[in-house]
């Protein structure tokens, strides 16, 4: 599997097809289960989810007598006992079917540590029942790929991680070189010197995301012993080529990203020490810049969105109120411990259900294909 660096197209927008097959934008809300620890400490389950309402319920558990819980409604929400595939299936699987033909995608995970983030987007990969998000995406990308017929495509694979507010490439040989975003007029916001990698199958990107893996930033708090002090994107960018009614050639471009974010806890219930308050202050940052940038963009008034207060918003700027379809799993915990960090979840998530995307498909008319045609048969 080789680097092969692939000029970026010039992008044209085009009208979409059939826009309502997949909403622009889809907020979910999943619950884990009390875990082994909470029960065992005689933790009180203060989350109800009702998946047929879409609705989740919140009991203060220092509240008085009486008092109602704080209700939520989302498009969609997982109690303990969703399956993976039901999640990919019903809030995934109609994003990826819309990159595959020709638009962004983004799916974010968002939460406190050890509400099942990473579970969410990656699961267990070696059993097929609990696998996440992205591995379902692999399989999904590359099974459209074998059944399409009169199209080629080229599927390239990049990893990266934005930890305290520098980004490294997960792919590269040297992991610690950071990296710059560059903006430009064609393709908007990009990562300079980002490494891409073709895949031809579901084992070769697989294999690039395992190198990634192995190459992230894993910290240890109170929170979660192994928990990921780092947002990871995972960026597959689908080209499709075929022959129009004109009889040219014509390039979609899709791009999916599938994005963990860092957890969103306070500072003081993590009790890091060490590197882990700096870590802990620029995680919050990029997180509360992202909740400043949906606060902006839903409230109406707003002439300016803050973007470019991190690298993390300007990375999702597509993703947030531009050209992209986007799903944002808010995922929380059950216990009466953690009712402040799953409030402030579900009033972020809350907030982001408000946010207007305009998708449209990438296609890229220019006399590209001959030169990606080699890519694919090589």
């Amino acid at each position: 599997m080789s680097h092969i660096p692939i000029p970026n197209p010039i992008l044209h927008p085009t009208p979409a097809s059939n826009p309502e097959s997949c909403p622009a934008l889809r907020v979910v809300a999943r619950c884990r289960p009390l875990s082994r620890r909470e029960e065992a400490a005689g933790c009180e389950r203060i989350v109800e989810l009702e998946p047929g309402l879409g609705r989740v319920s919140i009991r203060n558990p220092r509240a008085a007598p009486g008092e109602p819980p704080k209700t939520f409604t989302f498009d969609a929400v997982y109690d303990a006992g969703a399956r993976q595939a039901e999640l990919y299936d019903e809030s995934v699987r109609p994003l990826v079917d819309a990159v595959l033909r020709g638009f962004n995608g983004t799916v974010l995970a968002y939460g406190q540590t050890g509400t099942g983030k990473t579970y969410t987007m990656q699961g267990s990969w070696a059993e097929p029942e609990k696998r996440g998000v992205i591995p379902s995406a692999f399989e999904h990308i590359f099974t459209h790929i074998s059944r399409s017929q009169n199209q080629q495509y080229l599927v390239r694979a990049s990893y990266l991680e934005i930890y305290q507010e520098e980004i490294r490439d997960l792919l590269a040989k040297d992991p610690g070189k950071k990296l710059e975003l560059k903006e430009s007029p064609e393709t908007g916001v990009y990562i300079k010197d980002l490494s891409s990698f073709v895949t031809k199958n579901v084992k070769e990107i697989e294999h690039v995301m395992n190198l990634g893996s192995q190459a992230r930033a894993v910290g240890s708090t109170n929170m979660n012993e192994y928990s990921s002090r780092s947002h990871a994107i995972f960026l597959i960018t689908i080209e499709c080529s075929e022959t129009g009614p004109d009889g040219e050639e014509h390039i979609r471009v899709g791009k999916l990203n599938l994005v963990d974010l860092a957890g969103s806890e306070r500072q003081g219930k993590m009790g890091a020490h060490g590197e882990r308050p700096k870590e802990a202050s620029k995680i919050n940052l990029s997180l509360s810049a992202l909740g400043n940038v949906i606060s902006a963009l839903v409230d109406g008034r707003s002439t300016h969105i803050p973007y470019r207060d991190s690298k993390l918003t300007r990375l999702l700027q597509d993703s947030l109120g531009g050209n992209a379809k986007t799903i944002m799993v808010a995922t929380l915990g059950p216990a009466s411990h953690s009712y402040d960090e799953s409030l402030s979840t579900l009033r972020f998530a809350n907030r982001a259900k408000n946010i207007k995307n305009k998708p449209r498909v990438n296609e890229d008319p220019k006399d590209t294909f001959e030169e990606k045609q080699k890519l694919l048969e090589e």
